[in-house]
């Protein structure tokens, strides 16, 4: 699976290892390649990888077997010993794309300055004998700062080069081999420093592309009852987005709002595509289209109506191109709040009478990645190859690789923008392995409100599952700046959704957690109708009387202003119960049973389709009960953790709204509030008819923790007299 046609092997003698070298590959085109479509074709596009890491990827074309790419690339590589892995895949859109073959190029084999012709024959590692066809490519290897002298015993030639302007200069002298040897680390320092600049220029996006998805028009029916359930999948560059799915109809009207990032690299095509949902079977495509970025101007919306290729209907989206700031990876020395005057700028940016022209831009928060220690070894000479992945919603950005060490140094700095003041901020670790995903090897989330300005601590590393301790530490520091008047206006808002999360699967462990969630709310209400009928049956004789009173005195004294305001005294109440504890204790613990989830695969060729078919209706019964559970529970949990100060700033905002319900109220007859609430309503479609309708109840519900979410973001109790390992086995979560 090497590379053939390669025009000799180099025989000049080996280069310092801490060389850097520029490799020029021109991707030609391809020869009888695989098939993987049903119409006999495929529509291939190329991966380039070294070092575990995706450099390069082509375009894709179309319904080819033997495409014709002539597509260049430039690649800095530190190492020869690492071979450059390509490979080819069909693309399908909407699904898993098929593999079609891979090759490896070992570049110590190449000849070094001159244009090699390579031929690289694919194969599956699984199926070596299958022809998958050949790859044409022209390799150039070049060392990066020109020729390299060979090395004297005790002395070396130093090139020593300056850039002035566009002139270079050389200065060779024989130097002492001490000397050079600091010379060849600060050369190794300077290259890493390239390609920590160049990682971090592939992270950063430079706009955002805000789409709402507003409905489909005359769809192709594909269910045989002359409907379909429709939903939608967007792409650009890698990333991906689905619509929720609506049910027997040709006219959804999702009504969806989402957001994609818009990368310098990315070509600026977004694709979108439109489904047919299948239970139990794969879903049927209607059709695509496509919409080229660079034609449309930025900061304003545009209203677009889709046709759908290959198939009738059209989708009707809004869309606008925004630049994007505050978004920045950088070295501990470069921090940008640190800095006393830009730190004072920001701030008043987001002060509390500042305009509220973009809602959006709600503030910034910058993390200091330092360090983490005793982490979990994860290859198998004892050691990992660990780097950090911070992501906020949807944004997402990772520090570089440190190789061979369980107590890696990162020292860098990320600055995200702040869309919603209640997200979560989630710093996972991995282990960097090639050819293959990454390895997990532990998690933190912590909440934005929870960040305390300036101060560096050391989290605990959490499971999978964020129920229990892993092995290691991560150092971080935090500082968040947010518009107060902002936050509050985006919470009762809808939350950014992910882009594509995972299916739901059923699960036993889960679908019983779910169940006493709900029996545990409902015992609470069962247990004050419980209270209130013992005064009916007067049970207790003073208590009888006390609640008659009570009864008598309210219903004869009611005004609607008092709703408001008992739900403020019980906040303010619960406020001065509630001010001893730490934010961590202020809702009890609840306990979760989490039991193991045993997986059966029975994989029999001989289980007849009916039986299949019962089987994935089931499923879906099983995943709609899970769901539902799981909402109630976390809405009455969240109704609770309101009034018990979970998150203050959203209990602090409960009492502004209180406050302002309870004096309307008083001020205003109910019956002129409802009148304007309902002219509200009656006329808000016909003033915007491409309203996203949303509940604000609902929406500042969302935003406060369940309990679920409370033992997920709580921090753990770090003991220095216990080892990790020990620490794993006292704390099973």
């Amino acid at each position: 699976m090497g590379a053939t046609g390669a025009s000799g092997v180099n025989s000049d003698k080996a280069l310092p290892s801490s060389e850097m070298y520029q490799l020029d590959i021109v991707l030609k085109r391809g020869h009888n390649l695989a098939i993987r479509d049903r119409g006999g074709t495929s529509d291939p596009y190329v991966k380039f990888k070294l070092c575990g890491k995706e450099v390069f990827r082509s375009k894709t074309i179309h319904k080819n077997l033997n495409p014709v790419w002539d597509e260049g690339t430039k690649l800095l590589v530190d190492s020869l010993q690492e071979p450059l892995y390509v490979k080819v895949f069909d693309y399908d859109f909407g699904l898993q794309d098929d593999f079609m073959g891979s090759a490896y190029l070992y570049l110590e084999s190449l000849e070094q300055q001159r244009a090699i012709p390579v031929n690289l024959t694919l194969q599956d590692p699984h199926y070596p004998d299958v022809d998958l066809g050949t790859l044409e490519l022209t390799v150039t290897l070049r060392p990066k700062d020109g020729s390299i002298e060979e090395p004297h015993r005790d002395t070396m030639l130093l090139k020593r080069t300056w850039r002035r302007s566009s002139k270079t200069f050389f200065l060779p002298f024989p130097l002492p081999i001490s000397l050079s040897l600091s010379l060849w680390v600060l050369s190794l320092q300077q290259q890493s420093v390239r390609l920590a600049e160049l990682h971090r220029k592939h992270q950063l996006w430079r706009g955002i592309v805000s789409i709402s998805l507003i409905e489909g028009r005359d769809l192709c029916p594909m269910d045989p009852n002359g409907l379909s359930d429709p939903y939608a999948k967007f792409r650009l560059g890698n990333q991906k987005y689905r619509s929720k799915t609506m049910p027997k109809t040709l006219c959804p009207q999702w009504r969806e709002q989402f957001d994609l990032h818009l990368y310098e690299e990315t070509g600026g095509v977004l694709e979108i595509a439109v489904w047919d949902k299948d239970t139990g079977r794969r879903d049927d495509f209607i059709g695509r289209c496509t919409l080229d970025l660079s034609t449309l101007a930025k900061e304003h919306t545009h209203r677009l109506e889709l046709a759908l290729e290959e198939s009738r209907g059209s989708v009707v989206l809004l869309l606008t191109l925004t630049a994007s700031s505050h978004v920045s990876i950088a070295d501990l020395s470069l921090t940008p709040l640190d800095d006393p005057i830009e730190r004072r700028e920001i701030m008043g940016q987001y002060g509390m009478f500042r305009p509220l022209s973009n809602l959006k831009d709600v503030g910034i928060v910058q993390v200091k990645v330092m360090r983490a220690e005793g982490l979990m070894a994860a290859d198998v000479t004892g050691k990992s190859d660990p780097f950090c992945v911070l992501e906020l919603n949807n944004d997402r950005l990772q520090t570089h690789t440190i190789y061979k060490n369980l107590n890696p140094e990162w020292n860098k700095v990320f600055t995200f923008n702040v869309k919603d003041i209640h997200s979560v901020l989630e710093v996972t670790v991995f282990d960097e392995d090639r050819d293959r995903s990454a390895d997990f090897l532990g998690k933190v989330a912590i909440p934005l409100l929870h960040i305390q300005n300036g101060e560096q601590k050391g989290y605990v590393l959490k499971n999978k599952e964020m129920t229990g301790p892993t092995k290691g530490l991560i150092y971080l520091e935090s500082d968040v700046i947010y518009s107060t008047v902002k936050a509050g206006l985006r919470t009762i808002v809808p939350p950014e959704q992910k882009y594509i999360e995972e299916e739901p699967k059923v699960s036993k462990h889960l679908l019983q957690q779910n169940f006493n969630r709900v029996k545990r709310c409902i015992l609470f209400a069962i247990n004050i109708g419980t209270f209130i009928n013992s005064c009916f049956e007067w049970e207790s004789p003073q208590r009888s009387i006390s609640a008659f009173l009570f009864f008598v005195v309210v219903v004869w004294n009611f005004e609607l202003y008092m709703v408001p305001g008992a739900l403020l005294l019980l906040l303010t109440w619960n406020y001065f119960i509630t001010a001893g504890r730490e934010s961590g204790d202020t809702v009890r613990e609840a306990t979760f049973e989490w039991e193991e989830e045993e997986e059966e695969k029975d994989d029999k060729d001989s289980e007849r389709k009916g039986f299949m078919d019962k089987l994935y209706a089931l499923q879906d019964v099983c995943v709609s009960v899970q769901s539902a559970l799981d909402d109630v529970a976390s809405y009455g949990e969240r109704i609770k953790n309101t009034f018990n100060w979970t998150v203050p700033f959203l209990s602090w905002l409960a009492i502004s709204v209180l406050c302002v319900a309870t004096v309307l109220l008083y001020l205003i007859p109910l019956r002129y509030l409802v009148l304007a609430w309902g002219v509200n309503k009656f006329t808000k479609k016909l003033r915007n008819p491409y309203l996203i309708e949303n509940n604000e109840v609902l929406d500042f519900l969302s935003r406060v923790p369940s309990d679920v979410q409370v033992m997920q973001y709580r921090e753990l109790k770090f003991d220095p007299g216990q080892s990790p390992s020990k620490r794993k086995k006292t704390n099973p979560g």
